[in-house]
């Protein structure tokens, strides 16, 4: 009997374990994001305290973005609370206007409270052209501030791009 309940505890085990794996490409996209992490707090120091008391926030490491007149964006990220890694999400943008490129950047969205982080996990999170990102570029650093208790932060890493347009971003979020 007691070998009976060693086993069931065992399968349990396993399908949980199962349940929380990351694949593969989380894993890999979980790994860029702590690179991201460590680029931004290079590029402004400041950021150390401002990732470190931030309730949660969703890292970015890869933004591909197009345009010629309608534009679009689309990413992979990492969704932090307390430092802890929580799930994955997803950035879809769509913009249009006067633009005219392509680039790749990283993107930060930080949460202040746990209301906006709860927000963000209910998976119908957006960003309007109304939220200002701010854009950090190589040894500048920039004040950071949040507004309505989430602050973006932005930095380029490949292409140029030329815009005036209008859009939004929409996030998808996906727990482990």
């Amino acid at each position: 009997m007691k070998t009976v309940k060693s086993i069931f505890s065992l399968i349990l085990l396993l399908i949980a374990f199962g349940a929380t794996a990351q694949t593969k490409e989380q894993q890999e996209i979980i790994r860029d994001a702590e690179l991201a992490l460590e680029a931004f707090i290079d590029n402004n120091p400041n950021m150390a305290d401002l990732f470190r008391n931030a309730t949660g926030y969703v890292i970015f490491p890869n933004v591909g973005k197009g345009a010629y007149i309608v534009g679009g964006a689309a990413g992979n990220g990492v969704v932090y609370q307390n430092g802890k890694v929580i799930g994955m999400a997803k950035l879809r943008q769509l913009d249009i206007g006067l633009q005219l490129g392509g680039q790749a950047f990283r993107q930060a969205i930080l949460f202040q409270t746990q209301a906006e982080l709860d927000r963000f996990k209910q998976g119908n999170f957006e960003l309007s052209s109304t939220v200002s990102a701010v854009a950090l570029e190589e040894g500048k650093a920039k004040t950071i501030e949040f507004r309505d208790g989430i602050a973006v932060v932005t930095m380029p890493k490949a292409g140029a791009m030329i815009e005036v347009s209008v859009g939004g971003q929409k996030f998808e979020y996906e727990s482990f």
